[in-house]
């Protein structure tokens, strides 16, 4: 009766510990602080903490970006995607005049470059500016 107890804990120790490593393994998800409002997919976003990850785990070309504190979101999609192994995850912008646009996203997985439209930046370009660039990383991933 014994060996059956200690099979049972076995077999349910075992499915237990399936199930957690499932779970852990989130792919193309960072979280990342932006200190300024931006613009991506065409929308304009809130300063705040936003976690990237993608919408589907079969479709690595389709990303959501979701504010943590008030759930503003964009689904973004990625003109080139590049796979790659690394531990550093950021997130890039370009600014053109006061407006930041998001340019790249860049996870453990995967290198996403996000295209800005032409018509974005010359309305962008238009409006008085100071011309730099900016970069952010990441506070956390997965």
């Amino acid at each position: 009766m014994k060996k059956l107890y200690m099979r049972i804990l076995i077999a349910l120790i075992g499915v237990a510990g399936l199930g957690a490593a499932a779970q852990g393994q989130v792919v193309d998800q960072i979280v990342v602080d932006v200190p300024y409002e931006f613009v991506v997919a065409g929308k304009t976003l809130p300063a705040g903490s936003y976690k990237v990850n993608r919408v589907s785990s079969a479709d690595v070309r389709v990303l959501v970006l979701t504010n943590i504190e008030n759930s503003a979101s964009a689904i973004v999609l990625p003109t080139l995607v590049e796979s790659h192994d690394t531990t550093k995850a950021s997130i890039s912008f370009e600014q053109v005049g006061e407006e930041h646009f998001i340019s790249r996203i860049e996870t453990a997985e995967h290198s996403f470059t996000i295209s800005v439209s032409r018509s974005e930046t010359l309305e962008a370009a238009a409006r008085p500016h100071s011309g730099t660039s900016a970069s952010g990383s990441s506070s956390g991933s997965n």
